[in-house]
């Protein structure tokens, strides 16, 4: 994309875009800032002159990722007050001005736009889950009592949304739930999982959103659910701008995802904990610890595998969830761990499963699938040198 040298705040900025509004996203240091060049409202989840405002000039999305890999320090002691120190930076009007910070870097922003007739709907999209992607409900971090957070945990999904039509509040309001149900589908459809439980993950603990919608659009729209066709953009640009900034700033894709442990960690099972199973066993894997990761590296992307694991996985998911009984998920799944020991060729005999609470049926499912995955690894004398493997 072309970009175009300006003079603003404290120093140069470069245009990246003007979208369909007039608006103009710029680039500057390093951090987004988009420009509204009329009347906006705006709906936003920001500290800073946060909800409805009709009297915004400029959102920005500052990139907080100073010293990649460490955690991001406010610069004042509350976060709102670190907004507004950003705002200065930024040569912005404190009292006009709305934003997000985030530490993904704004040059693997994805920008992307749908149009239907005399609707265009813009996405501009900063991701990332790895660190800090999380599922509704699961146990918080912390609990609000007015003391000051120190920092900022790495891991965030921005959304700035501009829709050129004017909707109504309650209209905006409406696409704020829409947009978040597509951030969430497009986790759902890439399979990302919670890092603070079993579940997959519906954003990050930190995410930010901002909608801006043109009042000075002729077009006049009231509805923005699924339904509405409004409804049916915002869905498709943020699903698709979400999993391109996945894509683009932590190489969340597809085909990452293809791979046994990508689809186990949430459940606790990894390549580590895997390779510590096999050197635990006492001498009994007669292989070095290069060699058991490796082989440890082609299982992981073994196709059968992989699905097989997925299946196995998500049945624990349904077994978490009640849509299936410990009965049905205990059968299931060594239906699923008999076709894995038939493709790898290996001699393995899987624990009883006890039929017991949800939690302790999944713990022990989870073990036999552990045990499985160490013995295709560590080979047939794992299973003769180790009392884990016992059938029960």
């Amino acid at each position: 994309m072309a970009m175009v040298s300006f003079s603003f705040g404290k120093g140069n900025i470069l245009l990246i875009t003007k979208l369909s509004t007039g608006d103009s996203l710029f680039n500057c240091a390093g951090h987004h800032v988009l420009l509204l060049s009329g009347t906006r409202k705006v709906l936003s989840t920001s500290p800073l002159n946060g909800g409805y405002r009709e009297t915004i000039k400029a959102i920005f999305n500052y990139d907080e990722n100073t010293v990649p890999g460490e955690l991001c320090e406010l610069k004042a002691p509350t976060y709102e007050e670190h907004m507004r120190m950003i705002v200065k930076e930024l040569g912005l009007n404190p009292q006009k001005t709305t934003g997000l910070s985030t530490a993904a870097s704004m040059d693997k922003a994805a920008i992307q736009r749908v149009a239907f007739e005399d609707i265009s709907v813009t996405a501009i999209v900063t991701g990332g889950v790895e660190k800090n992607g999380g599922r509704a409900g699961d146990p918080a971090s912390f609990h609000e009592r007015g003391e000051k957070i120190e920092s900022l945990v790495m891991g965030t999904i921005n959304i700035v949304l501009v829709i050129d039509a004017d909707l109504t509040p309650g209209a905006l309001t409406s696409a704020l739930v829409t947009c978040t149900e597509a951030k969430t589908a497009a986790l759902q459809e890439l399979m990302a999982g919670s890092n603070y439980s079993y579940g997959l993950a519906t954003g990050s603990g930190t995410d930010g959103t901002v909608l801006v919608c043109n009042a000075e659009s002729p077009t006049k729209l009231t509805i923005a659910g699924k339904h509405a066709k409004l409804g049916e953009l915002i869905g498709r640009v943020v699903k698709s701008a979400v999993k391109k900034a996945l894509c683009l700033d932590t190489q969340l894709t597809p085909v990452s995802q293809h791979s046994v442990f990508r689809r186990l960690k949430r459940y606790g099972i990894t390549e580590v904990n895997v390779l510590k199973k096999c050197l635990n066993w006492n001498g009994a894997v007669d292989l070095s610890k290069d060699e058991i990761v490796h082989k440890l590296h082609e299982l992981d992307k073994a196709k059968e595998i992989v699905v097989l694991t997925s299946l196995y996985v998500h049945l624990l998911d349904q077994l978490d969830w009640q849509l299936l009984s410990v009965d049905e998920a205990i059968g299931a799944g060594e239906m699923l761990l008999n076709q894995m020991i038939g493709k790898l060729k290996i001699k393995y005999h899987p624990a009883k499963v006890l039929h017991q609470s949800r939690e302790e049926v999944i713990g022990g499912m989870l073990e036999n699938l552990r045990a499985l995955l160490a013995t295709a690894v560590g080979g047939e004398s794992v299973v003769q040198g180790s009392c884990l493997l016992s059938s029960g």
